[in-house]
């Protein structure tokens, strides 16, 4: 059984009713329930398709929050071989917020990063909720230069609320930490692709998506500050964060229209978490595409991102 989002309860009942039929007839006590379930599950995909073709922007926060979406580890698990960490910055400590290192894709080596935010409890702790630290992005600085010096491609997954606000954190340089972050991506020879899977936090997620290509999955988020965090700031009422979503235009198409993102990758019917196998080979065929078409045009990869940045919003 899947977490159900608040808006889902007419699929959850009707899932919950085929799951009773299921029971039934394992145990015996009831005989030719198949054409009973097969109907009751053409209305669940009725009922999701009903649902997710006019999701609000409310209702693709609590998508992209899902617990159940499969998350940056899970991706490089799948796309990803040879995948070798690289941990610590050299400076302070590690941080397991984010994951990163180098692995092949597709038989060709690649550089790959990503903020992992844990599928339980343990995880998330391990992880701190996806929340870097300065000492994370200073790592990813690590991980980006080491790219550049051997010319070898980034790709970075993006899934993140933002930077770890902690007294800590801020102690350490966590403003600084994502500035020359931010700066690393901009500043790398060899060409770069961010993927939004899940949410794309303010700076926390800056830091590592200012690249060539920017995606986003097809009910990921991608703002500069949270809807609670706007709501909070505008209205000094959280409640409106509901509001705050429609508003501040942080959906995949909102940001298409834009020209703030590249392309949107399709998610499974019912979200990324009803077919994850899916949604990370699509993923993973987007990321090739691009690569090919990287390797078959001689451009500076510096000067695109210079120019597609400063592009952003001077035709709306």
């Amino acid at each position: 059984m899947y977490n159900y989002l608040d808006f889902e309860k007419p699929v959850a009942d009707l899932e919950g009713k085929i799951l009773e039929l299921k029971k039934l007839a394992e145990n015996g006590e009831a005989v030719d329930v198949g054409d009973e379930i097969a109907r009751l599950e053409k209305r669940v995909q009725e009922a999701l398709r009903d649902i997710y073709k006019s999701l609000t922007p409310w209702q693709k926060v609590q998508v992209a929050r899902h617990a159940d979406r499969p998350h940056c580890l899970d991706y490089i698990g799948s796309l990803f071989t040879d995948f070798t960490p690289l941990a610590g910055d050299r400076a302070f400590g590690e941080d397991n917020a984010i994951v990163g290192g180098f692995a092949r894709f597709r038989g060709e080596p690649i550089a790959v990063m990503g903020q992992e935010k844990g599928s339980d409890t343990k995880s998330r702790l391990k992880h701190n909720f996806g929340s870097p630290r300065p000492e994370g992005y200073r790592k990813a600085v690590r991980i980006m230069e080491l790219a550049d010096r051997f010319g070898i491609p980034m790709v970075t997954l993006v899934d993140t609320a933002g930077a770890y606000p902690g007294v800590g954190a801020e102690e350490r340089g966590q403003a600084e930490a994502i500035a020359r972050s931010t700066s690393a991506c901009l500043s790398m020879r060899s060409p770069s692709v961010s993927v939004v899977i899940g949410e794309g936090g303010s700076g926390g997620a800056i830091a590592i998506a200012t690249a060539n290509r920017v995606y986003m999955l097809e009910h990921a988020i991608y703002s500069v500050i949270s809807p609670e965090g706007a709501a909070s700031i505008l209205w000094r009422d959280t409640t409106r964060s509901k509001d705050a979503a429609t508003n501040m235009k942080i959906t995949a198409q909102d940001l298409l229209g834009m020209k703030i993102i590249d392309a949107i990758i399709p998610e499974p019917l019912g979200g990324a978490h009803r077919g994850p196998e899916a949604v990370i080979s699509a993923t993973g065929d987007q990321i090739a595409k691009s690569l090919r078409e990287f390797g078959s045009q001689n451009m500076d990869f510096r000067e695109h991102r210079r120019e597609k940045y400063l592009a952003i919003g001077r035709s709306l």
